[in-house]
């Protein structure tokens, strides 16, 4: 029985150290890239604006969970602003 367990704890550790060794070699490749690649600045997606129900509609939703306590003031006052595409 201690041979099984010295083997488990044996293989626990060398699993162990490969996820962290591999870890380590993947966040070293990622900052690599970072650093080769130019950045680039993505445009915010365009949308085109909701069909006048649609935006109606939504309001209406965000109102109940606003009426139901989900949002806040700020939360409610901020998608209000991107349904109305303001």
């Amino acid at each position: 029985m201690p041979g099984l367990l010295r083997g488990m704890a044996r293989t626990a550790v060398v699993a162990g150290t490969a996820t962290a060794v591999s870890n380590r070699v993947s966040r070293r490749q990622a900052n690599r890239w970072a650093q080769e690649e130019p950045a680039y600045e993505e445009a915010p997606p365009t949308q085109a604006p909701a069909p006048a129900e649609d935006r109606v509609q939504q309001l209406k939703d965000l109102a109940d969970l606003k009426a139901q306590g989900v949002l806040t003031e700020e939360e409610f006052a901020t998608e209000k602003a991107r349904i109305l595409g303001g």
